[in-house]
């Protein structure tokens, strides 16, 4: 018997309001999407590698798998007509209130029967929420032999009746909005497809699951737009200038098209931010400073080419140019504006003016020191960590030679992370390549170190990628600290280890430290748009005598 005597109550918060504050992706999103296909098609992988997907990137979503709701909500409910019936009429309530609410909701149901998914899109329809129907298509050859639970092999043998696929029918979706054949396709090329979709659809960003964005030009176009630079009006831009160029070429700096607008200057500057299509963490101004003669002479002009030693190496677009406030601009980054901190005192030598616009790059910035090699991309990184088999990435990025503390720390996290039950984690070990200040180690001194480390199996070489992160160095500390873990971030890392005092230094003045060396590891615990990697914070490490190797310092001990 129905309920009687009920009325609905209207929300008092609007759906747009509730988007706002929910996740870090700014707007609505709700809406649920229904894996619909035979036991063994890959629904429950694909909704969980999905939710996982979706969450990284900055989209609240949840999970609803059958099995586990027949744990709780529908316990009660066995598998005859009418209790199928009812399982799928109250998943798709559910789901529709999770969809309300401004999340995506990921259903994995094997819901066999055509009006029964009818009728959870009803109840979406009805309630003005978008409802996507994927039907996960594998062979059934396919689903009984990824058969785990043994539930084919009792059906086949009459153990269990009413099985769908043996003695009970599936109804194939006769219009889904995507069918996905996983006999053929991937996990990750799944997800493909259903954020494809989704961003179609308008509830996923376009700009927000865009891993990598390179800004090269691409080769069928790179001859003209050479050309087109060799009669651009240029500027003359500093070693430095061209670290940066080559950072935002790469896509460390993803979703970053260029040097920094005012728009995003501020952003970042006062909230740390990039605000235009969600929460996205970038911690530090990547700029480039010109004089005043230079603005006054390229202002007006559509486009300027870039050049370095006089080779034209990049085109700016729409450049927009602005005030270079620079002492704001160091109180605010560095907490200081000491003139004899290193990077400051650059700061404050270089132009007056601040130039921000589309970046085109003619060619991948080689420095034919020796070291290219090892000058890796984000895209060549998740390729390597795809050729490796890596189920977990765990960076360290360091700017002195690894000594025995560093090695303790990595070989521990590497152990914990096995316990934890992946069954590959590998490590990247990524040395910072930019600008450094006169009294810090070489980058070809640090290299030949790493590889002794390697060639000595203080760490395994089976496991570790050594590469060149090309980041100039700003010793801003906790400010600086989040720019170098989010970069990792783009290039696949899921964890990173922080260490003491990380991104610091000594004061000019009074030597002593510039920041408080614990809250590097504690700001990056709080930052907000680092959803995607856990943060493995620093210990101490000391050589214990009684071990008679390095060990974690405990008080206690």
């Amino acid at each position: 018997q129905g309920s009687t005597n009920v009325v609905y109550q209207a929300h008092h918060v609007s759906r747009s309001k509730r988007g706002q504050v929910v996740g870090t992706r700014g707007g609505f999103r709700g809406c649920t999407v229904w894996l619909t296909g035979l036991s063994g098609a890959g629904k429950t992988t694909i909704g969980f590698a999905l939710e996982e997907y979706l969450v990284a990137h900055g989209i609240p979503c949840y999970s609803l798998d059958g099995d586990n709701v027949r744990h709780g909500l529908n316990k009660n409910l066995g598998f005859s007509a009418q209790d199928r019936e009812e399982n799928i009429r109250r998943i798709a309530e559910v789901a529709r209130l999770f969809a309300d609410a401004g999340l995506v909701c990921i259903t994995s149901f094997i819901s066999p029967f055509t009006k029964d998914r009818q009728n959870a899109r009803k109840i979406h329809e009805a309630a003005g929420l978008p409802f996507f129907e994927i039907f996960v298509d594998a062979p059934l050859n396919i689903c009984e032999s990824r058969d785990v639970k043994g539930l084919y092999k009792k059906a086949r043998a009459g153990e269990i009746k009413g099985f769908t696929g043996i003695d009970s029918e599936y109804e194939k979706p006769e219009a889904p909005e995507l069918v996905l054949k996983t006999n053929v396709a991937s996990v990750s090329e799944c997800i493909q497809q259903v954020v494809e979709l989704l961003q179609a659809q308008n509830i996923v960003p376009q700009g927000s699951v865009k891993d990598v964005l390179e800004l090269f030009v691409p080769e069928d176009k790179l001859s003209s737009v050479r050309a087109e630079a060799e009669k651009l009006p240029a500027v003359e831009i500093t070693k430095l200038d061209l670290q940066w160029v080559q950072v935002l070429s790469e896509g460390w700096a993803t979703p970053l098209t260029g040097f920094m607008r005012e728009a995003e200057y501020l952003q970042v500057l006062h909230f740390g931010t990039l605000l235009n299509d969600g929460v996205v963490n970038l911690s530090i101004p990547i700029v480039l400073p010109v004089s005043a003669e230079d603005k006054q002479r390229l202002e007006g002009s559509a486009a300027l080419a870039l050049s370095f030693q006089g080779r034209r190496v990049a085109v700016l677009r729409g450049p927009e140019f602005f005030a270079h406030r620079k002492e704001e601009r160091c109180a605010r980054v560095w907490g200081t504006t000491c003139p004899r901190h290193p990077h400051i005192q650059m700061v404050m030598e270089s132009g007056d003016w601040l130039v921000g616009g589309d970046l085109q790059v003619l060619e991948k910035i080689k420095w034919n020191d020796g070291l290219d090699q090892y000058r890796l991309t984000p895209l060549d990184l998740k390729q390597k960590f795809r050729e490796m088999n890596a189920d977990a990435v765990f960076a360290f990025q360091l700017r002195n030679p690894v000594h025995n503390g560093h090695a303790l720390l990595m070989q521990d996290t590497r152990r914990q992370l096995l316990e934890r039950g992946y069954k590959n984690p590998v490590l990247l070990l990524h040395p910072l390549g930019g600008w450094t200040k006169d009294d810090d180690v070489p980058l070809e001194w640090r290299m030949k170190q790493h590889a002794a480390v390697l060639e000595e199996h203080v760490l395994d070489p089976k496991s570790t990628i050594v590469a060149i992160f090309p980041s100039p160095m700003l010793y801003a500390g906790p400010t600086e600290v989040q720019w170098h873990c989010r970069a990792r971030m783009v290039a696949g890392a899921n964890f990173y280890i922080v260490g003491r005092d990380p991104a610091g230094m000594p004061h000019p003045d009074t030597k002593q430290d510039l920041y408080e060396p614990t809250h590097g590891g504690k700001v990056l615990s709080m930052a907000p748009g680092l959803t995607s990697v856990e943060i493995i914070p620093f210990r101490v490490a000391a050589y214990n005598k009684l071990k008679r190797a390095m060990d974690f310092y405990e008080p206690k001990r």
